[in-house]
């Protein structure tokens, strides 16, 4: 069994995160998905004695690696939360006006790189797929229980797989033989679904329909434009919020929701003045998201897919 201490994340975008936050000496963050800890020692090395980093993950796992962390520096304090709750968490911290806050969205290398976590269709592991092991949700539930049209309809939104009814019906018919138990099960469930020839080429044939039920497991997109906003009302005037997604949708809820923050007027369309009031909070500063260099994508493949987009309080 994997000690809960030996919790590790390859941090992405390390450089042009701490970059576009400015991270400054005696300066407070939020790192609101610390994971193992990645970001967080490299925000916590920027703020240096003086400064103060509030680290957050839901993940148990992760949190003891960070408490570890959080013995060698003072500044650091660690909230078991999801970032849902990250006004409440930053409340009971006593973090106002923050610097700077950081979002790294997505699953970390050690959920992936731990079979007992069930993120990986390359390694046998439990259906689990949670990030934190309070949640009730489970893969193995979602395969097993819910209907065609609901596995049909996760698998076309969160996964943008071109053969959700396919694999859906695949899975119905191999469940009535035998529930699914493990990940390896799934995985071969779905290449026998789709047509060898259609496989696709820079992934796994299983990627989309692992993402996709593990967006569901933990409502992962339902929480992220109401982060953004109490990530915004919590900064400084000056203070900077980065956000690095690693799919589409994520990025465009984030791109949606730092458009609307800008102060675009919500008003109906054909209205000739303007009447919601509407006022900007937020200047972009990405005009488009930032990627990782070839460097680090040599270094670290997962990174081929992150795109950050920073903003800065008004």
């Amino acid at each position: 069994m994997e000690s809960r201490t030996d919790f590790h994340h390859v941090p992405v975008l390390a450089r042009q995160a701490l970059d576009f936050l400015n991270v400054q000496r005696g300066g407070t963050y939020i790192d609101c998905t610390a994971g193992g800890g990645g970001h967080t020692s490299l925000l916590l090395a920027g703020a240096g004695s003086d400064g103060r980093v509030l680290a957050l993950d839901r993940d148990e796992d992760a949190c003891s690696t960070l408490r570890l962390l959080g013995s060698e520096h003072p500044g650091l304090t660690v909230i078991q939360s999801d970032f849902a709750d990250l006004a409440l968490a930053a409340e009971k911290a006593d973090f106002r006006d923050v610097n700077g806050i950081l979002f790294d969205l997505g699953v970390s290398s050690h959920q992936l790189d731990t079979p007992e976590r069930g993120f990986s269709f390359l390694r046998s592991g439990p259906l689990d797929m949670r990030m934190s092991r309070q949640q009730e949700l489970t893969a193995a539930d979602v395969v097993n229980t819910y209907s065609e049209n609901e596995l049909r309809r996760i698998l076309r939104e969160y996964g943008e797989e071109k053969f959700a009814g396919k694999i859906a019906s695949r899975i119905c018919a191999r469940r009535k033989v035998k529930e699914f138990e493990n990940t390896l099960e799934l995985a071969e469930t779905v290449q026998m679904a789709v047509p060898r020839s259609k496989w696709p080429k820079n992934i796994n044939v299983a990627t989309r329909t692992f993402q996709a039920i593990r967006i569901e497991v933990n409502s992962e997109l339902e929480i992220i434009e109401k982060a953004i906003r109490q990530a915004v009302n919590l900064l400084a005037p000056g203070g900077r919020i980065a956000v690095i997604s690693f799919h589409s949708l994520e990025d465009r809820i984030v791109k949606l929701t730092f458009r609307d923050l800008t102060g675009r007027c919500q008003c109906p369309p054909g209205i000739p003045l303007c009447r919601c009031g509407v006022g900007a909070q937020l200047r972009v500063l990405s005009s488009k998201p930032v990627t990782a260099d070839e460097e680090e994508m040599a270094v670290n493949p997962r990174s081929r897919s992150a795109k950050m987009r920073v903003g800065e309080k008004i």
